[in-house]
């Protein structure tokens, strides 16, 4: 994380208040001995570590805190290379929340004077300013404007001189709300208000937030995968388009619907101060924008080679167009939108945002974070997922998936996800196939007994066929299955819209699943029943019923079991296994079964059934017929749909079915085979490198350092507060030369 400084040439005095107001506001814990070299920070957030860690190089060094102070080794100003500690007495902490955006200090120095300090997003501290000081707000406006197109986050610094009185009223009011039980976060936000006003602007920090490795590439390969991406997200407007940019989100050929407060007419009525027209000029602002938009993209939709669109709106804006007037249209706008990207919002806002999608467009919706203030937002999607990272873990605590990195999303969604979603359909389907053939083959006996109750299985049968005779083979199969591998499975994104189409879990898969269920067990039945009427075992007795069942049962384990491995897409040893070893588990319990009866039970349960039913040619004709015949109606369905119409997948698995399997990937070690002196040229030589003014560069650019530098004139290669030093040396050098 680097810092940029935003302040007014040659104003010394606003410079040591900069680096005071980053040295004193903050709730960091120091660790250490108080060296500057072996001295670590624990902080919320790491871009408050970052703030702190910048005062100590320019010289404010943060060392030592107590409950009620704060000690900081400052540099001495009129002597170079000196130092001095001084304590600052902390007086009250106003911590910064998700409503407020700003955190203030009220501190007392070594001299007495009493000072609050405050930092926040720039939204919230312009509104708190004084009046006067136009030339210093004009230029940290441009500045801010600058290193939010640049990506970088933002944040804003003020300061305020209290008077004894002022602040012992006011300490009253903070004390009463602090020690309040009802409603205490509340109370001690309207404290805060009646403190936190009528600020001085010191200047701005901007921080580089480095993108993961890969994140550019995951966003654009969900693209690919029918996932429509919102961002929501608490920085700037300008560091939000610069971010989206980086990350492949959004692209010059798209058409951009830009929903901003920074307009004219809105800063007039901000200007003049009336809460109730600034809200009325906002919200008629946004109605205006919104209802325009939706009429341009309705006619850029029609045509067939119009551009992508995408949807940029902040935070105060946000707020009016989740008004319930507003809502439809913000919705209909952003479903029509490729992207949309939401600035300046709050924890809350995200959750709102979340839960407008989720109920008003009813979709599936899936929330991604990394720090706290994304917990309301993850919380309120169907699916959350956290990431662990620098931001803590309250994100994971309250997700339901956890990754390290982002661009593992690519391998949760495409791959695990994608075979997930099949294989539960296949499971949930297969269920209520296996169960309604079984059912039916018992119902259909009823028409030949007049609906008397009569029983067609043995009790045990029926106990134990969905708790062994067929439990493996599907247990195999939601563990197991998958159409394609997964280097494929990330090769074609596009296949992940099967999952969005909810194509595999229709009525029209059930209907199938049933009709060829009804087949099946017609088939089961009235051939069973149908052969066995001059069929005779070796004593020359015709069958009876539980001979009959036995039989009927049989085929019922031997067909539902085969047509599972028909519908598996890969058929590895552990699907054997549990097909193959189901049906020989049946036969080893009825052979068991059939040998251990009761005399008492002889005369109408299955004692020796089976071993009556091996001996006759009858058996093994039946138990080679009768599954043929059942499953040959979904052997020819399933011929004629793979081509006919087949589905993604399975184009997939034709263009790479001579592919050999997937085997470990090794390095190929070769060398460069050139000379000293030709290596020594290629290590001289460099590559031009492109720019653009849309590239990441905030984000992946390692000598970053310069952007700073280049605004002071100065070229710093390395550190950030080298530049600075630099950038004041040459100030004054040309000032004195003046």
């Amino acid at each position: 994380m680097i810092l940029g400084l935003c302040v007014v040439r040659g104003e010394m005095k606003v410079i040591l208040k900069y680096s005071r107001c980053l040295a004193v506001c903050h709730t960091v814990l120091p660790e250490g001995d108080g060296s500057s070299d072996k001295i670590t920070y624990q902080a919320a957030s790491p871009d408050e570590a970052a703030l702190v860690t910048a005062a100590k190089n320019f010289g404010f060094f943060f060392y030592r805190r107590t409950p009620t102070s704060i000690m900081v080794r400052e540099a001495n100003t009129e002597k170079m290379g000196s130092v001095h500690d001084v304590t600052y007495e902390i007086l009250n902490v106003l911590e910064f929340n998700s409503t407020r955006k700003r955190q203030s200090v009220v501190c007392r120095c070594p001299s007495g004077r009493l000072i609050l300090y405050c930092k926040g997003a720039d939204t919230v501290i312009y509104e708190r300013l004084a009046g006067g000081n136009s030339d210093i707000k004009k230029i940290t406006r441009e500045h801010l404007e600058q290193f939010g197109s640049s990506g970088l986050r933002t944040l804003c610094l003020a300061y305020k001189e209290l008077s004894s009185e002022l602040y012992e009223k006011w300490n009253e009011k903070f004390i009463q709300a602090k020690s309040s039980l009802r409603d205490r976060e509340k109370r001690l936000d309207e404290v805060a208000e009646l403190i936190e006003n009528d600020l001085v602007l010191i200047g701005c920090t901007a921080i580089e937030d480095k993108l993961q490795e890969g994140v550019p590439m995951c966003i654009e390969t969900l693209s690919r995968a029918g996932i429509k991406i919102w961002v929501l997200t608490g920085d700037k407007m300008e560091t939000a388009i610069n971010i989206a940019y980086a990350c492949n989100l959004i692209n010059n050929a798209m058409k951009q619907f830009i929903i901003s407060s920074e307009t004219d007419p809105i800063r007039e009525a901000e200007d003049r101060g009336d809460p109730v027209e600034i809200a009325r000029v906002i919200k008629d602002s946004v109605k205006q924008e919104l209802d325009r938009y939706l009429e341009e993209a309705q006619e850029l939709l029609r045509s067939p080679y119009g551009p992508k669109l995408s949807l940029i709106i902040d935070g105060k804006c946000l707020m009016y167009a989740l008004d319930l007037t507003l809502r439809v249209s913000l919705l209909k706008l952003s479903l029509n939108c490729s992207s949309v990207v939401c600035c300046r919002v709050s924890p809350l806002q995200k959750a709102q945002v979340t839960s407008l999608v989720k109920k008003g467009a009813r979709k599936i919706t899936l929330s991604i974070g990394d720090g706290a203030n994304d917990v309301s937002m993850i919380q309120a999607a169907h699916v959350g997922v956290g990431i662990s990272g620098l931001e803590g873990m309250q994100a994971v605590m309250a997700s339901d998936f956890a990754i390290a990195q982002f661009r593992f999303l690519t391998e949760l969604l495409l791959v695990h996800g994608r075979w997930s979603y099949l294989r539960l359909c296949k499971v949930i389907t297969y269920f209520f196939y296996k169960n309604l053939t079984f059912t039916l083959t018992q119902f259909w006996f009823t028409f030949h007994t007049g609906f008397s109750g009569q029983r067609y299985y043995d009790d045990w049968f029926q106990s134990l066929y969905n708790v062994i005779f067929t439990a493996l083979p599907v247990i195999i199969v939601g563990l197991f299955d998958k159409d394609v591998s997964a280097s494929i499975s990330k090769r074609y994104p596009e296949l992940y819209k099967a999952g969005i189409r909810n194509t595999f879990f229709t009525w029209k898969v059930v209907a199938i699943w049933a009709f060829f269920s009804i087949y099946q067990s017609l088939i089961i039945y009235y051939f069973t029943t149908a052969s066995s009427r001059n069929a005779h075992n070796s004593s020359g007795k015709i069958f009876g019923l539980w001979d009959v069942s036995t039989m009927s049962f049989t085929c019922i384990v031997l067909t539902v079991n085969i047509r599972l491995l028909m519908a598996c897409n890969s058929l590895t040893r552990w699907h054997h296994i549990s097909a193959w070893g189901s049906i020989l588990a049946w036969f080893l319990f009825i052979f068991v079964y059939s040998g251990i009866m009761t005399p008492r039970d002889r005369q109408e349960n299955e004692y020796f059934v089976i071993y009556v039913l091996m001996s006759t040619f009858y058996f093994y004709f039946a138990l080679l017929l009768i599954p043929i015949v059942s499953l040959m109606g979904d052997f020819l369905y399933q011929g004629i749909q793979r081509l006919i119409f087949p589905y993604d997948y399975q184009i997939v698995q034709e263009i790479h079915r001579h592919d050999p399997e997937e085997t470990r990937r090794q390095l190929l070690e070769i060398g460069h085979n050139l000379t000293p002196d030709e290596a020594a040229s290629f290590a001289v030589a460099r590559l031009p490198r492109e720019t653009s003014k849309h590239t990441g560069f905030a984000f992946d650019s390692p000598g970053f350092e310069s952007f700073f530098a280049s605004q002071a004139g100065v070229f710093a290669p390395h550190k950030p507060w080298d530049v600075v030093r630099r950038a004041s040396a040459k100030s004054k050098h040309r000032t004195s030369k003046n």
